[in-house]
């Protein structure tokens, strides 16, 4: 049933009736991406919406320098769209990038209009997705501003061994993509990695972390720049 109806378990598409549905993911685009693979580049017009049936993407932002932030990261189940599915010729301000192999659905602004327009209840639950990423941007902007790179990089360890449940983290990102995701420097990392090492706020081998006193790293997580 769920291949013949792959948008039903969408919170997005749920309130749609299982025709409709069906006559949605008849009209979607199935692209399939390579890990590493740019979905879309920043600067590019790409008027669509789509989500993700397997795999994860990242948004990243890149500077003229060459640095990368890493904006979100949208797994399977979740969806996202181009600033000009909803006002025309309005570029990406980041690109999206497959982080895993991925197969997505895409919808153009044309084919998904007529639905949004018949359906209240489906336009309500896009809005409502809208704003989520809205709150995170946000947040993303507060931490930049207000919190230390030290301060960032302790959640972004905090954060990792959240997903892990227990035991150490392994070391699966470089510095480079480490730094990608709290908004700073490999040299920048590095040094702070040490510095916490030498704290006794973790312990590091070449292969994986181990946090070693949690309250100490929640206590510079939750910090704000003096």
């Amino acid at each position: 049933m769920e291949k013949m109806d792959p948008l039903g378990k969408i919170p997005l598409f749920a309130s749609l009736p299982p025709t409709e549905r069906q006559q949605l993911a008849g009209r979607a685009l199935t692209r399939h991406y390579s890990a590493g693979e740019f979905i879309v580049l920043s600067e590019e017009v790409w008027p669509y919406l789509f989500l993700i049936q397997s795999g994860k993407v990242t948004a990243v932002k890149e500077s003229y320098e060459g640095r990368s932030l890493v904006l979100t990261s949208i797994g399977a189940g979740e969806g996202f769209w181009g600033p000009s599915f909803f006002i025309e010729n309005v570029p990406m301000p980041a690109g999206l990038l497959a982080e895993q192999d991925c197969e997505l659905m895409l919808w153009s602004n044309q084919v998904m209009l007529p639905f949004l327009l018949k359906d209240g209840r489906l336009a309500w639950e896009l809005a409502q997705m809208v704003m989520g990423r809205v709150l995170l941007a946000s947040d993303i902007v507060e931490k930049l501003a207000f919190q230390s790179v030290a301060g960032r990089l302790a959640r972004f360890l905090l954060d990792q061994s959240d997903e892990k449940k227990s035991g150490p983290i392994s070391r699966d990102l470089t510095l480079d993509e480490m730094a990608a995701r709290v908004g700073s420097t490999r040299e920048m990392v590095c040094r702070f990695l040490h510095r916490f090492a030498s704290d006794g706020l973790i312990d590091i081998t070449r292969t994986e972390f181990s946090l070693i006193d949690r309250p100490r790293l929640e206590e510079l997580a939750n910090s704000v720049k003096g």
